[in-house]
């Protein structure tokens, strides 16, 4: 019999032991509890390092958000650096996704959010259910996302196309507007999507102070935002990334400057 591995994340201890207790009743389902995204990345580094990697992550949506609404920082990526902050359950399946592809993550809810649903299929979630869904509605979710399939509350297909169409079309304008941009006001936005300053942005790319000035003005203008905060925040849609703050972007003298 081929067996099925499935690793529960949930902050709240007793869900996630009475979930795994009532899903390893089943003869083909292998089960293990996580109470925090940490501990879920040490045991999806270890399942796998051991040759036996999980198949399904069932996620708490609400994983790492306290009691009064206030989020967790997060960890953005499954690595040793990782294991150590408090990883949220969006973000947890972006970094699982990103680290081990063959992971299938499936979100357990509360309550119906068509906003964050969306967001959790843009980071890879195979499935939004309910948590008070039953065991053999989460089975069958289960078994079908093993298949390939995405599972959606009927409920929610509506307002998830919508907030999916909108991001789309966000992003596209958002592309449309960095397309805009010089290569060295790339590189600066690039720079900026990674938290540096302008004294530092000058440093890393051989310009004086004023130049980078000149060059982050014009990017905002370009973008048609007035804050650093909103040049990011668009250049996350467009799906600018991060300068490698361990690399070197330009060499002095290079075509960008």
């Amino acid at each position: 019999m081929i067996r099925i591995r499935v690793l529960v994340v949930d902050d709240h201890r007793i869900f996630a032991e009475s979930l795994a207790a009532a899903l390893a009743a089943e003869p083909d389902v292998e089960v293990a509890a996580a109470g925090s995204g940490p501990a879920a990345l040490r045991c999806l580094d270890r399942a796998a390092g051991e040759g036996r990697p999980f198949d399904v992550m069932l996620v708490d949506a609400d994983l790492g958000i306290s009691a009064h609404g206030g989020r967790a920082p997060v960890a953005r990526a499954v690595s040793d650096d990782a294991v150590e902050g408090i990883v949220d359950g969006i973000s947890l399946v972006a970094g699982v996704r990103s680290g081990q592809p063959s992971v299938r993550p499936v979100v357990l809810a509360e309550r119906d959010d068509p906003r964050r649903a969306a967001l959790a299929l843009q980071a890879g979630a195979c499935g939004w259910v309910a948590k008070d869904c039953s065991l053999q509605r989460l089975l069958a979710v289960i078994r079908g996302v093993l298949r390939d399939e995405t599972h959606l509350p009927p409920a929610l297909l509506t307002g998830v196309l919508r907030e999916l169409t909108a991001a789309r079309k966000h992003r596209t304008e958002s592309e449309r507007l960095v397309e805009s941009l010089t290569p060295r006001e790339r590189e600066v936005l690039r720079c900026m999507v990674a938290g540096l300053g302008r004294k530092a942005v000058a440093e890393r790319l051989f310009l004086s102070p004023h130049t980078v000035r000149t060059h982050m003005q014009n990017v905002l203008g370009k973008l048609g935002v007035h804050s650093t905060l909103a040049a990011v925040a668009l250049a996350r849609r467009a799906g600018v990334g991060p300068v490698d703050l361990a690399g070197d972007v330009v060499e002095r003298g290079g075509q960008l400057a």
